[in-house]
């Protein structure tokens, strides 16, 4: 069960540090398993992810 606003806090650490951690996409991959995601929170996911593709964001 992934803790409430770990999402948020995840895309705000993103967003200052334009980088995705390991520890964050351990986060990211929970929330998208998880069956109580809003669509509000896959779509924030969805565009941090394209974001990681299109080189805006770094994975370390």
């Amino acid at each position: 069960m992934l803790r409430p606003g770990a999402i948020p806090e995840i895309l705000a650490a993103v967003a200052d540090t334009q980088e995705v951690t390991l520890g964050d996409r351990y986060g990211l991959m929970a929330a998208m398993l998880d069956e109580s995601l809003s669509e509000e929170e896959a779509r924030a996911i969805d565009r941090l992810l394209r974001a990681v593709v299109r080189a805006r964001v770094r994975s370390v």
